[in-house]
């Protein structure tokens, strides 16, 4: 990790490897600036303050590996960034004006987008992360991480079912408390409906009898334009028409074929002609002659026209429109006069649910319970070795019993009957958790936010995150000053602690206590120095010689103490021995 510009850091790179590394320093020397600089890099929140005085900008990078984060890589190049031999380079610029911008794989991205990116790398745990210990939420999610595939199942399956419910209750509240609403629509719909299945239109019929209305409003022009296009074309008086014209022009013609071939293939196009004009002269007397003037029809059409006039002006801007229109309509009838019956469906199906949920809730709780008491003794047991030999903690798993509804078919919201009983019912099952701490022989098991010190809960969260180690997904712990409060004997069996921690996962520890520096398998060092008008600080990775000065500093609180240096050296034996 690569911090430049960041409170009295001004450039410093932070090499990071397996195992369990160790940042110390003097007080005021920028040792919480390293965890700062992760924060940044995890998409925390930004404070321009941090910018170092007269710089314009601070930027922190750091190159991650994908391989053991499943899903990573797939998410950085979503991102638009790149992976290049399973590492990836995230990003962060914070300006002195407050502005912040994010880098993903060389891809900018929002804060946003880098914090769920790498959200499953890191988990941090400071002196304030104590108290998230004492939540509910935190303890439980550590018993259920602890619990694996025989808790998730369980819960997975509850959760699912849980949602179902939820979404089956809100669907009936809704359709019972619409249910005059829908009676309402119902009315309507079904009003329109028998409206046009009184009139009974047929697809396009206004069409055709707007064509129709027009020839029988207008039959005696039609017929005497008939008539008279007939006797044009074959006179029934004697006057001149148009086949005794071409008949002519057939004889002119038929008179010199001899005499000219072409003349002939005139005449018998002419011949073609007079046929034609004598078909059409009779097809327009067969038309003028069924052209009728019927008063009775006309008036039958133009009143069921109105008819359907009425309709569209409703329902739509044709009768097939309208037609379209009594179908949907027909349909959402269906659908609202249903209501009763869809309230007796979701009524069983709410009741279904919640038998399947009261279920899975007795699985879940028991085996809850089975991790909760195979987590007791575990973290017991390491309490043991962090110096606290008669400390006992247990994790109690209860649930809150609920008063009996006055009506079982209408349980509230919150209750579920399980084993006959009426629980308080939540989104991650029936189950309370609670962990309970007694600290010394013969004293009684008291919550964690009544019962333990910062040194003690500084103990309990260590020991619960080794005994989570195994199941959990996050590969690198950070831990910052999370000892303050212990010393002695405690302090070295929580550096123990934590380097058995390392060897399941990356391990990061900032800490002032020697005891715990000395399990170290890398000792990085914050220094500050001064010119006189600025004060700046860098990191330096030490050897075995500068380890052994910096703890004798660390145990005397000066340089150059002899007997200090010979108890750093007893301290680093101590901890290589194991």
């Amino acid at each position: 990790m690569r911090i430049s510009s960041l409170g009295v850091i001004d450039a410093s790179t932070l090499e990071l490897g397996p195992g369990f590394t160790v940042v110390t320093g003097e007080t005021g020397a920028g040792k919480t600036m390293v965890v700062t600089a992760l924060g940044l890099l995890l998409g925390g929140r930004a404070d321009s303050g941090a910018v170092r005085v007269g710089a314009k900008q601070a930027r922190v990078e750091g190159v991650v590996r994908t391989d053991r984060v499943p899903g990573l890589a797939a998410a950085v190049e979503e991102a638009g960034g790149e992976v290049e031999d399973d590492l990836v380079v995230l990003a962060r610029n914070v300006s002195a004006e407050g502005r912040s911008r994010a880098y993903v794989g060389g891809a900018g991205v929002p804060i946003a987008t880098l914090a769920e990116i790498a959200e499953p790398l890191v988990a941090v745990h400071g002196q304030s992360d104590q108290h998230r210990l004492l939540k509910a939420t935190t303890q439980r999610a550590a018993l259920d991480l602890y619990g694996g595939a025989a808790v998730a199942t369980p819960a997975a399956r509850y959760a699912e079912l849980y949602e179902r419910l939820v979404a089956t209750e809100r669907a009936l509240a809704d359709v019972v408390a619409t249910a005059r609403e829908r009676a309402r629509e119902a009315d309507l719909l079904r009003f329109g409906v028998d409206e046009i299945e009184a009139v009974g239109p047929q697809p396009g019929e206004d069409k055709e009898l707007s064509a129709e209305e027009a020839r029988l409003g207008h039959a005696d022009t039609l017929r005497t334009a008939a008539e008279q296009a007939r006797e044009a074309l074959s006179s029934e008086l004697g006057s001149p028409d148009a086949l005794g014209i071409v008949a002519a022009a057939r004889g002119l013609l038929d008179g010199v074929r001899d005499h000219d071939a072409e003349a002939g293939g005139l005449a018998d196009r002419v011949a073609e002609v007079t046929y034609l004009l004598s078909d059409l002269a009779a097809d327009v007397a067969s038309y003028a002659s069924g052209i009728d003037t019927d008063p009775a029809r006309l008036a039958g059409v133009s009143e069921r026209r109105a008819a359907l006039t009425a309709l569209t002006r409703k329902y739509g801007d044709s009768i097939d429109e309208v037609l379209a229109w009594a179908e949907q309509a027909s349909t959402r009838l269906l659908d609202l006069d249903g209501t009763d019956e869809t309230i007796g469906r979701l009524t069983a199906e709410r009741g279904a649910l919640r038998t399947q949920l009261a279920a899975v809730a007795v699985e879940l709780t028991e085996a809850r319970r089975g991790a909760a008491e195979r987590l007791s003794t575990a973290v017991s047991d390491e309490l043991t070795l962090l110096a606290m030999p008669h400390a006992r903690l247990a994790v109690d798993v209860r649930s809150k019993e609920l008063d009996a509804p006055a009506d079982p078919d209408h349980p509230p919201g919150d209750g579920l009957l399980v084993a006959g009983t009426w629980l308080r019912m939540q989104s991650h099952g029936v189950d309370e958790i609670d962990l309970l701490l007694a600290a010394n022989t013969g004293s009684e098991l008291r919550p964690l936010h009544k019962g333990a010190s910062g040194g003690e809960l500084s103990r309990v969260m260590l020991a619960v995150e080794v005994c989570l180690a195994d199941t959990h997904p996050v590969p690198t712990f950070v831990f910052d000053e999370v000892d303050s409060g212990v010393g002695g004997a405690a302090a070295v069996e929580i550096g123990r602690r934590l380097a058995a921690l390392a060897q399941h996962a990356q391990v990061l520890v900032v800490t002032h206590l020697p005891q715990v520096a000395a399990f170290a398998d890398r000792h990085v060092v914050v220094k500050k120095s001064s010119d006189g008008t600025v004060t700046s600080s860098g990191l330096t990775t030490l050897d075995d010689a500068g380890r052994e000065q910096e703890l004798s500093r660390m145990l005397a609180g000066l340089a150059g103490s002899d007997s200090a240096l010979a108890h750093a050296r007893e301290l680093l034996q101590m901890a290589r021995s194991g």
